[in-house]
């Protein structure tokens, strides 16, 4: 089966879960449909991260939406990267960079946006969101559309 070629984790029962961040636990594979355009989305409802400076837990639900080009992710994948965060410290915007980032560098998508939504710690709370757009493709001025506009329409928050 092609599918499983490069994939190490999907099906393995001795799946490590690490504590800290690794990108590299990230795994792709081909798309066979990339002359079609469609989006895949993963919601994560249970995401965690620390704060780099008091060291308390953050909560999160993360959204990643992408258009795949060649690859897609594997969701375990994605899944022991996304758990990797839990005991990373950094700030809301910045683990929502760094997902995008290393996202794009493992995919090469049309496009793609990550929003962290994050519970109030302290009365507030913070929601991040980054994208992008392939450059020179139709997909670059989406990014810019999406970005101009995003949140026009912004939820309540008291339902978290």
């Amino acid at each position: 089966m092609r599918e499983k070629e490069n994939l190490t984790l999907l099906g393995n029962q001795q799946t490590e879960y690490r504590m800290d961040y690794n990108p590299s636990v990230l795994e792709a594979f081909q798309n066979k449909h990339p002359e079609n355009d469609y989006f895949v989305k993963f919601n994560c409802p249970e995401f965690t991260s620390l704060c780099p400076i008091t060291g308390q837990p953050d909560f999160a639900t993360i959204t990643i939406s992408y258009v795949p080009d060649e690859r897609l992710v594997e969701s375990k994948s994605l899944k022991l990267y996304l758990f990797s965060f839990r005991n990373h410290g950094d700030f809301h915007e910045d683990v929502i960079n760094i997902i995008m980032k290393d996202l794009v560098k493992l995919l090469k998508p049309k496009y793609i946006e990550v929003w962290g939504k994050f519970l109030p710690r302290g009365g507030l709370s913070i929601d991040p969101y980054c994208n992008y757009g392939k450059p020179g493709t139709d997909w670059e001025q989406v990014a810019w559309n999406r970005m101009s506009n995003h949140d026009m329409f912004p939820e309540r928050v008291d339902n978290r």
